[in-house]
Protein backbone atom coordinates (compact mmCIF):
# COMPACT_ATOMS: atom_id res chain seq x y z
CA UNK A 1 0.00 0.00 0.00
CA UNK A 2 2.63 3.08 1.03
CA UNK A 3 4.30 1.84 -2.22
CA UNK A 4 1.25 2.19 -4.21
CA UNK A 5 0.53 5.63 -2.51
CA UNK A 6 4.28 6.63 -3.48
CA UNK A 7 3.15 6.07 -7.42
CA UNK A 8 -0.01 7.81 -6.76
CA UNK A 9 1.94 10.87 -5.24
CA UNK A 10 4.01 11.08 -8.43
CA UNK A 11 1.52 10.85 -10.83
CA UNK A 12 -0.31 13.22 -8.89
CA UNK A 13 2.58 15.64 -8.94
CA UNK A 14 3.02 15.02 -12.54
CA UNK A 15 -0.37 16.45 -13.20
CA UNK A 16 -0.44 19.18 -10.91
CA UNK A 17 2.82 20.55 -12.89
CA UNK A 18 1.51 20.06 -16.53
CA UNK A 19 -2.31 21.50 -14.88
CA UNK A 20 0.26 24.85 -13.17
CA UNK A 21 2.23 25.26 -16.10
CA UNK A 22 0.34 27.60 -17.81
CA UNK A 23 -0.01 29.91 -15.09
CA UNK A 24 2.69 29.05 -12.66
CA UNK A 25 6.61 30.21 -14.34
CA UNK A 26 7.46 27.54 -11.51
CA UNK A 27 5.77 24.81 -12.92
CA UNK A 28 6.37 25.89 -16.48
CA UNK A 29 10.34 25.89 -15.96
CA UNK A 30 9.98 22.10 -14.29
CA UNK A 31 7.96 21.24 -17.30
CA UNK A 32 10.02 22.80 -20.09
CA UNK A 33 13.09 21.76 -18.70
CA UNK A 34 12.44 18.47 -18.57
CA UNK A 35 11.31 18.39 -22.34
CA UNK A 36 12.83 15.94 -24.66
CA UNK A 37 15.34 15.54 -21.74
CA UNK A 38 16.65 12.20 -22.32
CA UNK A 39 17.65 13.05 -25.78
CA UNK A 40 19.75 15.96 -24.67
CA UNK A 41 21.59 14.17 -21.76
CA UNK A 42 22.58 11.51 -24.64
CA UNK A 43 23.50 13.97 -26.69
CA UNK A 44 25.69 15.70 -24.26
CA UNK A 45 27.48 12.48 -23.18
CA UNK A 46 27.98 10.64 -26.22
CA UNK A 47 31.53 11.99 -26.86
CA UNK A 48 32.20 11.42 -23.31
CA UNK A 49 34.86 8.83 -22.55
CA UNK A 50 35.79 9.34 -18.53
CA UNK A 51 34.18 8.21 -15.58
CA UNK A 52 31.04 9.93 -14.60
CA UNK A 53 30.20 11.15 -10.54
CA UNK A 54 26.73 12.12 -10.43
CA UNK A 55 25.56 14.85 -7.80
CA UNK A 56 21.95 15.44 -7.25
CA UNK A 57 20.82 18.21 -5.33
CA UNK A 58 17.12 19.23 -5.05
CA UNK A 59 17.13 23.36 -4.97
CA UNK A 60 19.66 26.11 -4.60
CA UNK A 61 20.08 25.66 -0.84
CA UNK A 62 20.82 21.82 -1.43
CA UNK A 63 23.55 22.63 -4.17
CA UNK A 64 25.16 25.05 -1.72
CA UNK A 65 25.25 22.33 0.73
CA UNK A 66 26.78 19.92 -1.85
CA UNK A 67 29.14 22.65 -2.98
CA UNK A 68 32.16 21.97 -0.97
CA UNK A 69 31.73 18.02 -1.90
CA UNK A 70 31.76 18.77 -5.41
CA UNK A 71 34.84 20.91 -5.93
CA UNK A 72 36.50 19.29 -3.72
CA UNK A 73 36.09 16.08 -5.76
CA UNK A 74 37.05 17.89 -8.65
CA UNK A 75 40.44 18.30 -7.47
CA UNK A 76 41.04 15.29 -5.98
CA UNK A 77 39.26 13.43 -9.41
CA UNK A 78 40.22 15.35 -12.48
CA UNK A 79 40.15 12.78 -14.66
CA UNK A 80 36.49 12.36 -13.47
CA UNK A 81 33.22 14.38 -14.86
CA UNK A 82 30.83 15.30 -13.31
CA UNK A 83 27.01 15.26 -13.74
CA UNK A 84 24.74 17.74 -11.58
CA UNK A 85 20.95 17.59 -11.32
CA UNK A 86 18.49 19.60 -9.66
CA UNK A 87 15.52 18.72 -8.77
CA UNK A 88 13.67 22.64 -8.68
CA UNK A 89 13.90 25.35 -10.89
CA UNK A 90 15.25 27.52 -8.25
CA UNK A 91 19.00 25.62 -8.21
CA UNK A 92 18.63 24.95 -11.70
CA UNK A 93 18.00 28.24 -13.13
CA UNK A 94 20.46 30.20 -10.82
CA UNK A 95 23.17 27.20 -11.56
CA UNK A 96 22.76 26.14 -15.00
CA UNK A 97 26.21 27.52 -15.95
CA UNK A 98 28.07 26.22 -12.99
CA UNK A 99 31.80 25.61 -13.77
CA UNK A 100 32.17 22.99 -11.24
CA UNK A 101 30.25 20.64 -13.48
CA UNK A 102 30.35 19.06 -16.54
CA UNK A 103 26.80 18.20 -17.45
CA UNK A 104 24.11 20.02 -15.34
CA UNK A 105 20.42 18.83 -15.63
CA UNK A 106 16.88 18.95 -14.64
CA UNK A 107 16.44 15.07 -12.62
CA UNK A 108 13.99 13.42 -14.79
CA UNK A 109 10.61 12.60 -12.11
CA UNK A 110 10.96 9.69 -10.13
CA UNK A 111 9.82 6.27 -11.85
CA UNK A 112 11.42 2.75 -12.72
CA UNK A 113 11.22 3.59 -16.33
CA UNK A 114 13.27 6.93 -16.04
CA UNK A 115 15.66 4.72 -13.17
CA UNK A 116 16.75 2.85 -15.78
CA UNK A 117 17.14 5.07 -18.71
CA UNK A 118 18.79 7.81 -17.02
CA UNK A 119 21.57 5.83 -15.29
CA UNK A 120 21.94 3.78 -18.40
CA UNK A 121 22.41 6.79 -20.30
CA UNK A 122 24.95 8.33 -17.51
CA UNK A 123 26.83 4.83 -15.89
CA UNK A 124 27.71 6.83 -12.86
CA UNK A 125 30.25 5.22 -10.71
CA UNK A 126 28.85 7.08 -7.75
CA UNK A 127 26.37 9.28 -7.01
CA UNK A 128 25.62 11.35 -4.20
CA UNK A 129 22.52 12.81 -2.59
CA UNK A 130 22.68 16.21 -0.65
CA UNK A 131 20.32 16.41 2.43
CA UNK A 132 16.20 15.31 1.74
CA UNK A 133 16.62 13.70 -1.31
CA UNK A 134 15.08 10.49 -0.81
CA UNK A 135 13.66 8.88 -4.22
CA UNK A 136 12.55 5.35 -4.50
CA UNK A 137 13.40 4.36 -8.04
CA UNK A 138 16.70 5.80 -8.49
CA UNK A 139 17.90 3.99 -5.44
CA UNK A 140 16.40 0.84 -6.08
CA UNK A 141 18.13 1.07 -9.74
CA UNK A 142 21.17 2.26 -8.11
CA UNK A 143 21.44 -0.36 -5.56
CA UNK A 144 20.41 -3.34 -8.01
CA UNK A 145 23.46 -1.97 -10.47
CA UNK A 146 25.94 -2.19 -7.21
CA UNK A 147 26.45 1.32 -7.94
CA UNK A 148 27.81 3.30 -4.46
CA UNK A 149 25.27 6.39 -3.68
CA UNK A 150 25.42 8.06 -0.20
CA UNK A 151 23.59 10.79 1.52
CA UNK A 152 25.00 13.72 2.74
CA UNK A 153 24.58 16.23 5.21
CA UNK A 154 21.00 14.17 5.92
CA UNK A 155 19.47 15.57 8.49
CA UNK A 156 16.34 13.61 10.52
CA UNK A 157 13.57 14.13 13.28
CA UNK A 158 11.34 11.33 15.10
CA UNK A 159 8.55 12.67 13.34
CA UNK A 160 9.52 12.07 9.88
CA UNK A 161 7.68 9.31 7.97
CA UNK A 162 10.95 7.10 8.49
CA UNK A 163 10.61 6.63 11.86
CA UNK A 164 6.58 5.54 12.13
CA UNK A 165 5.03 2.08 12.30
CA UNK A 166 3.61 2.65 8.80
CA UNK A 167 7.18 3.27 7.15
CA UNK A 168 8.65 0.68 6.22
CA UNK A 169 8.62 1.41 2.48
CA UNK A 170 10.56 4.56 3.39
CA UNK A 171 12.99 2.36 5.06
CA UNK A 172 13.67 0.65 2.31
CA UNK A 173 14.67 3.47 0.59
CA UNK A 174 17.24 4.52 3.63
CA UNK A 175 18.54 1.25 3.28
CA UNK A 176 19.51 1.16 -0.77
CA UNK A 177 21.57 4.01 0.30
CA UNK A 178 25.72 2.71 0.69
CA UNK A 179 25.95 5.13 3.24
CA UNK A 180 24.29 8.33 4.95
CA UNK A 181 26.42 11.16 6.75
CA UNK A 182 24.47 12.28 9.00
CA UNK A 183 24.39 16.28 10.11
CA UNK A 184 24.44 15.41 14.24
CA UNK A 185 24.44 12.71 16.58
CA UNK A 186 20.46 12.76 16.94
CA UNK A 187 19.85 12.12 13.15
CA UNK A 188 22.26 9.25 13.52
CA UNK A 189 21.01 7.79 16.72
CA UNK A 190 17.06 7.61 14.96
CA UNK A 191 18.42 5.66 11.94
CA UNK A 192 19.88 3.21 14.00
CA UNK A 193 16.65 2.72 16.48
CA UNK A 194 15.10 1.63 12.70
CA UNK A 195 18.48 -0.50 11.96
CA UNK A 196 19.61 1.94 9.79
CA UNK A 197 23.35 1.01 10.57
CA UNK A 198 25.25 2.28 7.63
CA UNK A 199 25.15 6.01 8.89
CA UNK A 200 27.75 8.24 10.42
CA UNK A 201 28.12 11.63 11.74
CA UNK A 202 29.87 13.66 9.44
CA UNK A 203 28.44 16.98 10.36
CA UNK A 204 26.96 19.96 7.81
CA UNK A 205 29.41 20.50 4.40
CA UNK A 206 27.28 24.32 4.65
CA UNK A 207 30.27 24.93 7.09
CA UNK A 208 32.34 24.52 5.08
CA UNK A 209 30.59 26.37 2.11
CA UNK A 210 30.60 29.32 4.49
CA UNK A 211 34.52 29.56 5.32
CA UNK A 212 34.85 29.28 1.76
CA UNK A 213 33.41 32.12 0.59
CA UNK A 214 34.17 34.50 3.21
CA UNK A 215 37.81 33.61 2.05
CA UNK A 216 37.23 34.34 -1.33
CA UNK A 217 34.37 37.45 -0.84
CA UNK A 218 33.59 39.64 -3.72
CA UNK A 219 33.83 42.86 -3.17
CA UNK A 220 30.83 45.27 -4.61
CA UNK A 221 31.93 48.59 -5.54
CA UNK A 222 27.60 49.44 -5.13
CA UNK A 223 27.74 48.85 -1.99
CA UNK A 224 30.95 49.96 -0.78
CA UNK A 225 29.80 53.92 -2.00
CA UNK A 226 26.78 53.20 -0.02
CA UNK A 227 27.76 51.88 3.36
CA UNK A 228 30.23 54.86 3.65
CA UNK A 229 31.92 53.13 6.87
CA UNK A 230 29.20 53.30 8.80
CA UNK A 231 27.11 50.58 10.70
CA UNK A 232 25.70 48.61 8.39
CA UNK A 233 22.14 45.98 9.02
CA UNK A 234 21.75 43.14 6.37
CA UNK A 235 18.55 41.67 5.66
CA UNK A 236 18.73 38.09 3.92
CA UNK A 237 15.56 36.52 2.03
CA UNK A 238 12.99 39.06 3.63
CA UNK A 239 9.28 37.82 3.19
CA UNK A 240 6.36 40.37 3.74
CA UNK A 241 5.69 39.96 7.25
CA UNK A 242 9.42 40.09 8.24
CA UNK A 243 9.46 43.30 6.88
CA UNK A 244 6.46 44.40 8.84
CA UNK A 245 8.46 43.84 11.96
CA UNK A 246 11.46 45.08 10.45
CA UNK A 247 9.61 48.13 9.36
CA UNK A 248 9.83 50.41 12.93
CA UNK A 249 13.51 49.58 13.51
CA UNK A 250 14.47 50.11 9.99
CA UNK A 251 12.43 53.74 10.86
CA UNK A 252 13.62 54.49 13.90
CA UNK A 253 17.71 54.00 13.03
CA UNK A 254 17.61 54.78 9.49
CA UNK A 255 19.53 58.35 10.29
CA UNK A 256 22.49 56.30 11.84
CA UNK A 257 22.85 52.98 10.43
CA UNK A 258 22.39 51.50 6.64
CA UNK A 259 19.71 48.73 5.77
CA UNK A 260 20.62 46.85 3.08
CA UNK A 261 17.56 44.39 2.16
CA UNK A 262 17.69 41.31 -0.15
CA UNK A 263 14.08 40.18 -0.47
CA UNK A 264 13.78 36.45 -1.09
CA UNK A 265 11.01 37.58 -4.05
CA UNK A 266 12.98 39.90 -6.76
CA UNK A 267 9.75 40.23 -9.15
CA UNK A 268 8.47 43.47 -9.88
CA UNK A 269 5.23 43.72 -7.80
CA UNK A 270 7.83 42.51 -5.07
CA UNK A 271 10.15 45.22 -5.05
CA UNK A 272 7.84 47.89 -6.17
CA UNK A 273 5.68 47.31 -2.53
CA UNK A 274 8.75 47.00 -0.56
CA UNK A 275 9.93 50.24 -2.16
CA UNK A 276 6.47 52.22 -1.32
CA UNK A 277 6.87 50.52 2.30
CA UNK A 278 10.47 52.06 2.70
CA UNK A 279 9.43 55.63 1.12
CA UNK A 280 12.26 58.37 0.68
CA UNK A 281 15.75 57.16 1.18
CA UNK A 282 15.65 53.68 -0.53
CA UNK A 283 16.93 52.94 -3.64
CA UNK A 284 16.91 49.60 -5.82
CA UNK A 285 20.48 48.05 -6.56
CA UNK A 286 19.87 48.37 -10.29
CA UNK A 287 18.82 51.84 -10.29
CA UNK A 288 22.05 52.69 -7.83
CA UNK A 289 24.60 51.55 -10.39
CA UNK A 290 23.93 54.39 -12.82
CA UNK A 291 23.04 56.65 -9.72
CA UNK A 292 24.59 55.79 -6.75
CA UNK A 293 23.98 54.93 -3.38
CA UNK A 294 26.01 57.67 -1.14
CA UNK A 295 23.33 59.66 -0.37
CA UNK A 296 20.44 57.19 0.64
CA UNK A 297 19.89 54.68 3.72
CA UNK A 298 18.22 51.66 2.32
CA UNK A 299 19.74 49.44 -0.26
CA UNK A 300 16.89 46.97 -1.88
CA UNK A 301 18.88 44.51 -3.60
CA UNK A 302 16.72 43.65 -6.83
CA UNK A 303 18.86 40.37 -7.99
CA UNK A 304 20.03 36.84 -6.84
CA UNK A 305 23.43 35.88 -5.97
CA UNK A 306 25.06 38.30 -4.10
CA UNK A 307 24.02 37.50 -0.56
CA UNK A 308 26.79 35.37 0.87
CA UNK A 309 29.30 38.86 -0.32
CA UNK A 310 26.58 41.44 1.37
CA UNK A 311 27.07 40.07 4.61
CA UNK A 312 30.44 41.10 4.77
CA UNK A 313 29.34 44.47 4.91
CA UNK A 314 27.03 43.70 8.00
CA UNK A 315 26.99 44.43 11.14
CA UNK A 316 24.08 43.12 12.07
CA UNK A 317 21.98 40.83 10.20
CA UNK A 318 18.05 39.76 10.28
CA UNK A 319 17.19 36.20 8.18
CA UNK A 320 14.02 35.90 6.85
CA UNK A 321 12.19 33.28 6.65
CA UNK A 322 11.08 32.56 10.12
CA UNK A 323 7.60 33.89 10.47
CA UNK A 324 6.38 32.00 7.27
CA UNK A 325 7.57 28.21 6.40
CA UNK A 326 11.29 28.29 7.54
CA UNK A 327 14.15 30.09 8.56
CA UNK A 328 16.51 30.92 5.65
CA UNK A 329 20.64 30.04 5.59
CA UNK A 330 21.71 31.65 8.76
CA UNK A 331 25.55 30.06 8.08
CA UNK A 332 26.19 32.73 5.54
CA UNK A 333 25.82 35.69 7.77
CA UNK A 334 27.32 33.99 11.29
CA UNK A 335 30.63 33.67 9.38
CA UNK A 336 31.21 37.04 9.65
CA UNK A 337 30.38 36.99 13.30
CA UNK A 338 27.09 39.24 12.91
CA UNK A 339 24.57 39.18 15.63
CA UNK A 340 21.92 37.89 14.25
CA UNK A 341 18.02 38.48 14.28
CA UNK A 342 15.27 36.40 13.26
CA UNK A 343 11.49 35.31 13.69
CA UNK A 344 10.03 32.81 16.06
CA UNK A 345 10.07 29.44 13.27
CA UNK A 346 13.78 28.14 13.84
CA UNK A 347 13.55 24.96 15.19
CA UNK A 348 14.06 22.39 12.63
CA UNK A 349 17.11 24.19 12.01
CA UNK A 350 20.21 23.05 14.30
CA UNK A 351 22.76 25.54 13.41
CA UNK A 352 20.02 28.34 14.52
CA UNK A 353 19.19 26.69 17.78
CA UNK A 354 22.78 26.08 18.87
CA UNK A 355 23.79 30.16 17.70
CA UNK A 356 20.37 30.82 20.34
CA UNK A 357 21.98 28.80 23.40
CA UNK A 358 25.21 31.10 22.19
CA UNK A 359 23.62 34.10 22.69
CA UNK A 360 24.82 35.09 19.12
CA UNK A 361 21.49 34.86 17.98
CA UNK A 362 18.29 36.42 18.92
CA UNK A 363 14.58 35.00 17.98
CA UNK A 364 12.27 37.55 17.71
CA UNK A 365 8.19 37.32 17.79
CA UNK A 366 6.76 40.83 16.51
CA UNK A 367 8.50 44.40 16.33
CA UNK A 368 8.34 45.27 19.29
CA UNK A 369 11.19 42.26 20.06
CA UNK A 370 12.90 42.89 17.30
CA UNK A 371 13.47 46.37 18.61
CA UNK A 372 14.37 45.69 22.32
CA UNK A 373 16.98 42.60 21.06
CA UNK A 374 18.34 44.75 18.68
CA UNK A 375 19.03 47.74 21.39
CA UNK A 376 20.14 45.13 23.88
CA UNK A 377 23.30 44.62 21.36
CA UNK A 378 23.71 47.57 19.68
CA UNK A 379 23.53 49.91 23.16
CA UNK A 380 25.87 47.46 25.09
CA UNK A 381 29.51 48.31 24.95
CA UNK A 382 31.68 45.09 24.07
CA UNK A 383 28.59 42.82 23.36
CA UNK A 384 28.59 42.64 19.74
CA UNK A 385 32.48 42.32 19.26
CA UNK A 386 31.89 38.99 22.39
CA UNK A 387 28.91 37.99 19.81
CA UNK A 388 31.62 38.36 16.88
CA UNK A 389 33.96 36.22 18.20
CA UNK A 390 32.49 33.38 19.76
CA UNK A 391 30.11 32.94 16.44
CA UNK A 392 33.18 32.98 14.40
CA UNK A 393 34.61 30.08 16.42
CA UNK A 394 31.77 28.14 16.55
CA UNK A 395 31.33 27.93 12.48
CA UNK A 396 35.03 26.93 12.12
CA UNK A 397 34.80 23.99 14.55
CA UNK A 398 31.82 22.61 12.68
CA UNK A 399 34.12 22.86 9.59
CA UNK A 400 35.79 19.19 8.23
CA UNK A 401 32.50 17.09 7.09
CA UNK A 402 33.71 17.58 3.36
CA UNK A 403 37.31 16.10 4.12
CA UNK A 404 35.46 13.34 6.05
CA UNK A 405 33.10 12.14 3.26
CA UNK A 406 35.66 12.80 0.52
CA UNK A 407 37.79 9.92 2.16
CA UNK A 408 35.14 7.58 1.71
CA UNK A 409 34.73 8.70 -1.80
CA UNK A 410 37.84 8.14 -2.66
CA UNK A 411 37.92 4.70 -1.19
CA UNK A 412 34.50 3.65 -2.88
CA UNK A 413 35.79 4.92 -6.16
CA UNK A 414 39.11 2.92 -6.01
CA UNK A 415 36.99 -0.32 -4.91
CA UNK A 416 34.58 0.38 -8.21
CA UNK A 417 37.75 1.31 -10.51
Amino acid sequence: MPKLLYNIGLKAYRAAIAIAAPFNQKARLMREGRVKQFENLRQALQHNQAPVVWFHCASLGEFEQGRPVIEAFREAFPGYKVLLTFFSPSGYEVRKNYSGADFIFYLPLDSASNARRFLELVQPKLAVFVKYEFWHYYLQELHKRNIPALSISAIFRPGQVFFRGYGGFYRTILRNFTHIYTQNQESAQLLQSINITHASVAGDTRFDRVLQTAATVKTIPVVADFVQQQEVFVVGSSWPPDIEVLLPLIQKYRQHIRFIIAPHEISESSIGKLMEQLGEGAIRYSEAVEAGAANVNVLVIDNIGMLSSLYSYGTYAYIGGAFGKGLHNTLEAAVFGLPLFFGPRYSKFEEAKELVALGCAFPVQDAAGLLAAFEQVHLTPGLRQSISEKEKHYVKQKAGATATILTDVKRLLKQTA
